[in-house]
């Protein structure tokens, strides 16, 4: 059976791609999910007007990621933390820590898009990437002192 696909799927295709299945793979799993439509005339016409509202939906989420993420570039963090001997601290910084700190400032950051790569366990200024949606990333610069 020709199916239309809705979204990208990793093993059959992407969004917008005619791909032949097997039929009760399309009328069990991909019909009631709204993942493909079969390929007919009508549903080539309603694939067209979804890629267009992705597309815009796209850009408007691109667009806010890049007003984020000068707004991050702008954003400096201090994170306070317990040091022991040699300016070691006690634990590290963690993607939560800095998540929580960006909330104090007013931006609301899963700890997920924080992307840390080895935990911070020494004082000291740290530029960390952060993921935002649209392929935007941007840098956060964390002075980590001690308390």
């Amino acid at each position: 059976m020709k199916v239309i696909l809705r979204k990208d799927i990793e093993q059959l295709g992407q969004m917008g791609q005619v791909v032949d299945v097997k039929n009760g793979y399309a009328r069990n799993y991909l019909f009631p999910r709204n993942i493909a439509y079969p390929a007919t005339p009508s549903s080539l016409k309603m694939l067209e007007e979804e890629k267009k509202q992705h597309v815009k939906k796209a850009d408007k989420e691109k667009k806010a990621s890049e007003t984020l993420a000068a707004q991050l570039e702008k954003v400096s963090l201090t994170v306070k933390m317990k040091v022991g001997e040699d300016d070691k601290l006690f634990g590290s910084v963690t993607s939560q820590l800095i998540s929580d700190g960006l909330k104090e400032k007013g931006i609301s950051l899963d700890k997920r898009q924080i992307e840390l790569d080895d935990s911070i366990k020494a004082l000291g200024v740290y530029d960390v990437n952060v993921k935002l949606s649209g392929g935007v990333s941007a840098k956060v610069k964390v002075w980590v002192v001690r308390e």
